[in-house]
């Protein structure tokens, strides 16, 4: 596991306040240094061409702020292909919809978690969070950390409640 390829992507609008978090704690991340064999990509959409980019590492994780949840909560959730969360705009995919492709295309899918935090304002504001979601950037840290840390292994198949594929499965926090 010493070897292994990890690739972190941070994706949200940065121009819509708390949405912003997954790209700005991905590049928090690559601030500080990631060690050998972790990329940190910082997107405000993901598209169709980050599949090939994800079948090159044998973990992804993803951050994004979400709207379902008390503000401040963070949580990571491992993901598994779901064809059927496609969302509804054409430019912008879902991570389960883009490892869906990965399976159908590559026959390969790296193991996969989502970190997000709950926001509380998504109002115009240029990279602007609010206090809450403020908070939330060490949490996130913390998970993508551990995450990245390759003495953990934290497969989907040894968590419980795992067979859960359209939301992910709740991990326990760090």
């Amino acid at each position: 596991m010493a070897s292994r390829k990890v690739l972190i992507i941070g994706y949200g609008s940065p121009i819509r306040g708390d949405d912003a978090i997954g790209p700005l704690v991905a590049d928090r991340l690559e601030a500080e240094g990631m060690p050998e064999g972790v990329e940190v990509i910082s997107r405000h959409i993901l598209t169709a061409e980050l599949v090939a980019d994800l079948v090159e590492h044998d973990r992804v994780v993803f951050l994004d702020a979400a709207v379902d949840g008390a503000p401040g909560e963070v949580r990571c959730r491992s993901l598994a292909p779901d064809a059927s969360a496609m969302s509804t705009m054409a430019h912008f995919l879902d991570p389960r919809e883009l490892l869906a492709w990965c399976e159908t295309l590559y026959g390969k899918v790296p193991e996969t978690f989502l970190v997000s935090a709950c926001g509380s304002a998504f109002d115009y504001s240029n990279y602007v969070l609010t206090p809450t979601a403020e908070a939330a950037i060490e949490p996130m840290l913390e998970w993508v950390r551990r995450l990245i840390d390759p003495n953990i292994l934290l497969t989907s198949n040894q968590l419980p409640g795992a067979s859960s594929r359209e939301t992910g499965t709740p991990l326990p926090i760090p």
